[in-house]
Order: structure tokens, then C-alpha cells, then sequence
């Protein structure tokens, strides 16, 4: 969160918040507003936000999954994370969910939702093989969940995603449809592209929030740090955020416009698995015995994907202007407002966690 303390679960929890805070959707919902718009009345804009790229993603995209992503891995206590990696409880859940269900459970929705729409279809499931590294840090936080536990889990799933990516593409692409009697297709992707993403979009702000951590604890101790550093960065984490859902909005404002029906056929497989997913980690959390935070995590690091690895694949191996890339930058467009209000839902189930468990924590910056 972008305040200094965090909202208490049972009262005051938008009196807490701050401007920023309290009317993200409002904000969010004007964010695609001002994309849409500026994609459709700025001639050539598209063409200068992709004049430069990192790893096949726009700059400016790039650039603002990062400073979203910084703040946040800046208020990780490194300290913590050895009571995270013990649980095993957590970490073979959020496997699970990650690397069993949530890839079947996008070829099961791909192939039922859109059988005559192959391109749409592979990129569907392409997308469900890219586990999220990035906007899931936010969410989880915006949610009150435990920060230690979502960065453990999204860097033991982007260990899998570099080992499993490939691998898993050629199954659901290649071998489940041949052994179903469908049509096949190809996956050409590298290890190598798998692993840039990760140490980019991953490596990067994880190394900055570690470094700032222990170097500003270091030369001025964790209360002045918690108390008068992390505030001062908080809101940065939602203007990257904000800023990336204008760029997004604006890369794609031509083809939303000109071709609604398909975003919406893509949408719909799309919402379904974001609500599946998302409601599988709570119930799993819920069902081994985990607390409301490293519950949130586990849900909101299984229903992410990891779009920037997604269309960066689709487009190296499909084309720019193909199927599947669109398939991809749908993606991100739903995901957005589906989970920040799973956000919003999780914080009104944040109540139903009425017991302290061992691994619930105290209000943190």
C-alpha cells in the first residue's frame, strides 16, 4: 500500500487510506480511458511506444512494470523469507495451482470456448503457460497480503517457468492435442528469452528492493526506513502502475476498436480462468489451514500471468500483428480490472479469517 500503515481488517479501512488508494478503480478505470483515447486520436503513437524495446516489450511498458514493481520488493522484509520457504504447505500449493491446474485449466477453456479461432486459441494458452512475476506483487499488496510470501512464490515459479516453459508448450501444443485427436501446433521459444524475462522483469526491481533495504536499514536503522522511507516511495508503485495501463490501453486502441467481437471471445475464456484460479488458491489456502495473507498471496500469484513473456513469445514466434499476440495483450487488458476487483473482494473476505494463524503478521508500511 502506498500509506504508512496498513488498513486493519475489521474497521476503518477506507478512512485509512489515502487518496490514491481509495479511488484506485477511479483511476484505473480513467487510466484505460486516457490509453483508448490516446491510441485512437495520436497518429503514429503506437509506432513511437514500440520504437524501442526491451526483451520484445515496449519501453515504456518495461519501464513501468519496474518502477511498479520496486516499492514494493523494497518493503519486503529479507529477514522473513526464511519463515516462508519452511512453509511447504505454501510452496507446493502455489506449485500446483501454477504448474498442474492453471495450464490445464487454459487449454480445457481455450479449446471449449474457441475451437474455430485456432490463432486466438494457442495464444490463450500460451498465456496460461507464462506464470505472472510482475503485476502480482501489487495486487497481493494492495490485498494485504504477505509480501514475503508472494516474493518467495514468484521467484520459485519463475525457477519453473524457466525449466518448465518450453516443455509444457510442446505438451499442450503438440502432444495433448495429438493424443485428443486435435489440431497441433508449434512453439519455437528459447531458454534463453525465458530466462531474460525473468532476470528483467523479476532481477531487476528484486535486486534494487534488496539492495535498498538492506543498505537504508543499514545507514539508518528499520524505523526510519519502515517510517519515513517506504511512505515517501509507496505511491510509486501505483503511478508505474497506472502509467503502464495508459501504455497498454494505447498500444492496443486500434484493434479493441476495430475488432470488439474478438476481444470479447478472448475475454471470455480469459475471465473464467482469472475467477477459477484465483478461487482455487483461496480455497486451497483455506483448506490446508494457511492465514488470510499467505492465503491472498497464494491466490493472487496463481491467478497472474506473466504477459510480458507471453506476447514476447507470440510475437518472436507468430508475428506482431498475429492472433496470438492479441491473444496475449487481451490478456493484461482483463486482467487489470478482473483482479483489482478480486482485490477489493479480497479485502471484505479478509474478515471471514477470524483466527490468528502462525503466519498471519501485524500491520507493516
Amino acid at each position: 500500500m502506498s500509506t504508512a500503515e496498513r488498513p486493519d481488517a475489521t474497521a476503518g479501512l477506507v478512512g485509512r487510506l489515502s487518496t490514491l488508494d481509495r479511488f484506485l478503480p477511479v483511476w484505473i478505470a480513467v487510466a484505460m480511458g486516457v490509453g483508448l483515447f490516446a491510441g485512437r486520436a495520436v497518429p503514429g503513437l503506437d509506432t513511437a511506444l514500440n520504437a524501442v524495446s526491451v526483451d520484445g516489450i515496449s519501453l515504456p511498458i518495461a519501464a513501468g512494470l519496474l518502477i511498479m514493481m520496486y516499492p514494493v520488493l523494497a518493503k519486503v522484509r529479507y529477514d522473513r523469507v526464511d519463515t516462508v520457504t519452511g512453509d511447504r504447505r505454501l510452496l507446493w500449493s502455489s506449485l500446483t495451482l501454477n504448474w498442474v491446474i492453471g495450464p490445464a485449466l487454459m487449454f480445457a477453456l481455450a479449446w471449449l470456448l474457441l475451437p474455430d479461432l485456432p490463432e486466438y486459441r494457442t495464444g490463450l494458452i500460451i498465456v496460461g503457460l507464462a506464470r505472472c512475476i510482475a503485476m502480482v506483487i501489487i495486487w497481493n499488496d494492495l490485498a494485504c497480503g504477505d509480501r514475503e510470501a508472494a516474493a518467495v512464490l514468484v521467484a520459485l515459479n519463475s525457477v519453473f517457468q524457466v525449466l518448465m516453459f518450453g516443455v509444457l508448450g510442446w505438451f499442450y501444443l503438440a502432444v495433448l492435442p495429438g493424443w485428443l485427436g486435435l489440431a497441433q501446433t508449434d512453439l519455437a521459444v528459447s531458454g534463453w528469452q525465458i530466462t531474460k524475462s525473468v532476470l528483467i522483469f523479476l532481477g531487476v526491481p528484486l535486486t534494487a528492493g534488496f539492495l535498498t533495504r538492506y543498505l537504508g536499514e543499514r545507514a539508518k536503522g528499520r524505523q526510519w526506513y519502515e517510517t519515513r522511507f517506504l511512505p515517501r516511495i509507496g505511491p510509486f508503485a501505483l503511478y508505474g502502475l497506472l502509467f503502464t495501463i495508459v501504455v497498454l490501453f494505447a498500444l492496443q486502441g486500434d484493434q479493441i476498436a476495430d475488432r470488439p467481437v474478438d476481444v470479447l471471445r478472448i475475454a471470455l475464456p480469459l475471465l473464467v480462468y482469472f475467477a477459477v484460479m484465483w478461487g482455487g488458491g483461496y480455497a486451497f489456502g483455506k483448506a490446508i489451514g494457511l492465514g488470510y495473507e499467505r492465503t491472498t498471496a497464494l491466490a493472487f500469484t496463481a491467478a497472474g500471468n506473466n504477459f510480458e513473456l507471453a506476447i514476447a513469445v507470440a510475437i518472436a514466434t507468430y508475428g506482431a500483428t498475429s492472433g496470438q499476440a492479441l491473444a496475449g495483450v487481451v490478456g493484461p487488458l482483463i486482467e487489470v480490472p478482473v483482479l483489482i476487483g478480486l482485490v477489493y473482494v479480497s479485502l471484505a473476505l479478509r474478515r471471514r479469517f477470524t483466527r490468528p494463524s502462525p503466519d498471519s503478521v501485524t500491520p507493516r508500511p
